[in-house]
């Protein structure tokens, strides 16, 4: 295993019950092991003589064999009363789970549901979209959860791409900032956000909204 420091970005909040410092405490952001054994929702990873208890969705679960070599990405939660690891596919996935737990009253084990349901461009375009249906489809996830997602997740996406058009001075580059700032509010990396941003505002009008930029981009994500 290799620690890595944790991929929390500290602008967020915490979720409900985590400790104000509990940032610090997030040493696990990647873990890369042998698989032990597969259970319904978690699976055993053996890494320099421990074994790790990684929680994770069916997609994940499914595609694991006993004995390989896996990676996952990690989301360490660290609480006074509970340690625990949630494993991804992928740093997209991560990053989507971690912004969803910021949301009021989506604990890890929705945000793990929600994430496992659907590929996360898909996921993320129903958000902008308000489809709600889509999140109701989830276990554990009611009409005023999916409105409440739906709402939280519209206004930091909006706010990261209102705040990178503020510090430019307008033209086609800052609508390519304003839509990479957004995705990368979504949880998507750097490169990945500036690579679909750039293909979103190039094919849409000059006046086309930030909203529509990052849904066409969102569209452009979901055929990689």
């Amino acid at each position: 295993m290799r620690p890595t420091p944790s991929r929390w970005p500290s602008a967020w909040p915490t979720p409900t019950g985590a400790r104000p410092d509990a940032d610090r405490c997030r040493v696990i952001a990647s873990l890369e092991g042998t698989v032990g054994s597969i259970g319904a929702d978690a699976v055993v990873i053996k890494a320099a003589g421990v074994g790790y208890r990684v929680f994770a969705g069916p997609g994940t679960l499914t595609a694991l064999r006993t004995g390989q070599t896996v990676e996952l990405h990690i989301h360490h939660l660290f609480r006074e009363d509970l340690q625990a690891l949630y494993g991804f596919r992928s740093g997209d996935e991560l990053g989507f789970f971690e912004l969803l737990i910021t949301v009021t009253g989506v604990g890890p084990r929705v945000g793990l549901a929600i994430v496992s349901s659907r590929p996360v461009a898909d996921l993320q375009l129903a958000i902008l979209q308000g489809d709600e249906a889509i999140l109701t489809a989830v276990s554990g996830v009611g009409k005023r959860l999916a409105a409440r997602i739906v709402l939280e997740l519209k206004e930091k996406v909006a706010a990261a791409g209102g705040a990178a058009g503020g510090s430019h001075s307008g033209g086609t580059g800052s609508s390519e900032s304003e839509v990479s700032a957004a995705l990368q509010a979504l949880g998507y990396s750097a490169g990945e956000a500036r690579e679909a941003s750039r293909a979103a505002v190039a094919a849409l009008p000059a006046g086309a909204s930030l909203e529509d930029r990052v849904k066409a981009a969102l569209r452009d994500l979901r055929r990689d």
